[in-house]
């Protein structure tokens, strides 16, 4: 299948699968899907050795990003459903914390590719959910104490899942160089 049919195929699951939802819902849904498409795509046919493969200067590794977008993903539908106290402290973090982070971004020995991307698949459908049952999209809350955080600010729904949209884009973008230096295969182009 090429990139642009499996990726068709991919918007077209998610447009038939949204139909019953108003039309910002869709396309938030649709653009969601479009790079999670990507993102898979890019694992497309690795082994676990080489998913876990740096291929670059950076520590990233394609199995360690579809670990940290699926964790990013949910924590960010946590927040929207219920509320600052889902996110993790963002201030005072230990040696500990620091170490639950990086475990995030890799993976891990016993993990598996195929475990990850199931994973990624059940937040999806979660995902998916959330935005097509909330109430309403506006439904806002306070953001926790961080450093990157403007202090006192609140995000929608609707922010949270532009945010989770953009970081699945953007690391989209970095596995497909990462798999690139892997083995020349680039999701597009």
């Amino acid at each position: 299948m090429s990139t642009q049919t499996a990726s068709t195929a991919a918007v077209s699951t998610a447009a038939v699968s949204t139909a019953a939802v108003s039309t910002e819902r869709a396309d938030l849904l649709e653009s969601l899907a479009r790079h999670r498409h990507f993102l898979r795509f890019t694992a497309q046919g690795l082994t676990d050795d080489q998913a876990r493969r740096r291929t670059t200067v950076s520590e990233l590794t394609v199995g360690g990003l579809v670990k940290h977008v699926a964790a990013t993903e949910e924590m960010w539908v946590r927040f929207i459903v219920e509320g600052t106290g889902a996110m993790p402290s963002m201030t005072g973090w230990d040696e500990e914390v620091a170490q639950q982070w990086a475990a995030e971004h890799v993976l891990l020995p016993a993990e598996t590719l195929a475990g990850a991307l199931e994973r990624y698949e059940e937040v999806a459908r979660r995902t998916d959910e959330v935005v097509r049952t909330l109430p309403s999209l506006d439904v806002a809350h306070p953001l926790p104490e961080a450093p990157w955080f403007e202090p006192g600010a609140s995000w929608s729904a609707r922010r949270a899942l532009l945010h989770v949209i953009a970081e699945t884009a953007q690391h989209a973008g970095h596995a497909d160089i990462v798999r690139e230096a892997l083995d020349g295969q680039k999701t597009m182009g």
